[in-house]
């Protein structure tokens, strides 16, 4: 088995189609072909059916996958420790962030970290922080950037910054000059809220912990996967949410009252860095890891 093997099943298994694959790495279709039947011939295990003039996984191609994109991502992780040896700061940087992160406070990190090392390929995926943890753990991140706290795991993590979450309500909802909320007031709004995953979502149902109050005892309405969706949907009714101070002192969306939460704790939460403690972090991390730290 070669690593050009599994290249080529990963981009036949992710669109189904020969040709298109044969496409994307810039092969012909009958190398592709080739590769696969190699493969399948190497293994006595077939990883696709043949229908009609298309082509679909079987069980066994399914199950193959998941196998497949951990070696890839082993591989590049060596790749990357390879060209780290040279004595310029260069290569690839591979970043996971959840939402609020990666729209509001990485970005002029990322800008200043580009004029800084222009040779170091920078890319962002931006996800919740389940999934920016999970791709640390993967192997497919070098640092993840979370919101909040984690279950127990074997990452490393490192406080970088903090932030809060306020009240939002539309300017000219009942509530949005009220000193303080109760719980019955929280009971009579109804509710917007991030997805279940979110380092938001964590923070305010913990928020609603220390009142004495459950998700289910709340009028929720829709959970919405961005903090731009809540904030369009709040001025376009009369719905309630929290979010981010950073994520809303940004938003160009008028006609909003923010409410810092009076209620202790409040609804406060950290900025974390993660990183695996087995891989090689290599100087474009480092760098990054330096730059945030200076401010």
């Amino acid at each position: 088995m070669t690593l050009e093997q599994i290249r080529i099943f990963l981009a036949v298994a992710e669109l189904c189609h020969v040709t298109r694959a044969a496409d994307r790495l810039g092969l012909t279709q009958s190398a592709v072909s080739a590769a696969i039947s190699t493969l399948e011939r190497q293994y006595d295990v077939r990883l696709f059916d043949r229908v009609g003039r298309g082509i679909v996984l079987t069980e066994e191609g399914r199950v193959m996958i998941g196998a497949a994109r951990a070696l890839m991502n082993e591989a590049e992780t060596a790749r990357l420790t390879l060209m780290d040896l040279a004595r310029e700061t260069r290569g690839q940087l591979r970043i996971a962030a959840s939402q609020t992160i990666a729209s509001y406070w990485l970005p002029r990190y990322l800008a200043r970290m580009h004029d800084l090392h222009p040779r170091v390929d920078l890319t962002l995926r931006q996800g919740n922080t389940e999934e920016a943890a999970r791709a640390v753990l993967e192997g497919s991140a070098d640092l993840g950037f979370v919101e909040g706290d984690l279950p127990p795991s074997d990452l490393r993590q490192r406080v970088l910054a903090r932030d809060e979450l306020v009240l939002v309500l539309p300017r000219d909802h009942p509530l949005a000059r009220k000193p303080r909320l109760t719980a019955a007031d929280y009971r009579g709004l109804r509710w917007l809220m991030r997805e279940k995953g979110s380092g938001t979502r964590t923070v305010m149902e913990a928020h609603l912990a220390a009142m004495g109050l459950a998700e289910t005892d709340l009028d929720v309405i829709l959970e919405l996967p961005s903090n731009e969706a809540i904030l369009n949907a709040i001025s376009a009714g009369s719905s309630a949410s929290m979010l981010s101070w950073r994520a809303v002192r940004q938003s160009r969306t008028s006609g909003l009252a923010l409410r810092r939460i009076g209620w202790a704790p409040r609804p406060r939460r950290d900025f974390r860095v993660l990183s695996h403690p087995d891989r090689h972090r290599t100087r474009a991390a480092a760098a990054f890891l330096d730059l945030l730290s200076a401010g």
